[in-house]
């Protein structure tokens, strides 16, 4: 259960604003994970009532944190970004092939899923003029096209694609992450061959169009590191 959060807030003229502002997102971030608790127990539905109770506070204080009830799911789309490129990040940064990275990341990503099915569901069926996974998005796609761009760079290819590449990895991600919540009817391990597949294949088959074999390439890092 997640811990209950007392309304610390200051009151104007207390000299206490100060504090108030360094310890305002650690409380976010405690409510944020109430609210991935409560999603995760009454689905996608969960209502505020619920979140608050599972943070342990009154709805004015979680709304004294938050603006409305987007501003909440920006926030858990936020979270979910950062556990995306923290399972990942350290994966395509360890020893192994390109290609054993694609597919070991599929699986990674899909697994993450499955911890949390219904706050990426949630967060799929939110979609407004606020979408809460619009930054979410865009900072995962400002970590991946960096990582693509000292790949492609290292490889000796054009670079300009980096950014594309990396929204339309997520694209796919989004999708077929979707897909697999929803329909259920393959095995994580079989999804994680597919998306893997389809990656993998796109990325060398540009590789190849620039005169470059990349399977079975081990040397090669995922970002730009310093020779030894």
């Amino acid at each position: 259960m997640t811990p209950s959060v007392k309304d610390t807030s200051p009151k104007d003229g207390d000299g206490r604003s100060t504090r108030w502002d360094e310890h305002r997102e650690a409380r976010r971030a405690e409510l944020v994970a109430a609210a991935v608790e409560a999603i995760d127990l009454h689905g996608p539905g969960a209502s505020i009532a619920q979140i608050a109770a599972s943070a342990g506070v009154s709805k004015p204080v979680l709304y004294r944190y938050f603006s409305d009830k987007d501003d909440l799911y920006k926030a858990v789309g936020h979270w979910g970004a950062t556990q995306v490129t923290d399972r990942l990040v350290p994966l395509l940064l360890a020893e192994g092939t390109i290609r054993d990275k694609v597919y070991r990341g599929c699986e990674d990503y899909l697994a993450l899923l499955d911890e949390h099915p219904q706050v990426f569901l949630l967060l799929i069926e939110h979609r407004s003029s606020d979408d809460p996974l619009a930054d979410g998005k865009n900072q995962i796609a400002t970590t991946f096209a960096k990582l693509m761009g000292d790949t492609l760079r290292r490889l000796g290819v054009d670079a300009g694609g980096a950014e594309p590449w990396a929204h339309g990895v997520i694209g796919m991600g989004l999708a077929v992450g979707e897909w697999y919540l929803r329909r259920d009817i393959m095995s994580r391990e079989a999804t994680a061959q597919y998306l893997g597949s389809f990656i993998w294949h796109a990325f060398s088959g540009f590789a190849a169009d620039n005169g470059v074999l990349v399977d079975g390439v081990a040397e090669l890092r995922l970002v730009g590191r310093k020779e030894a």
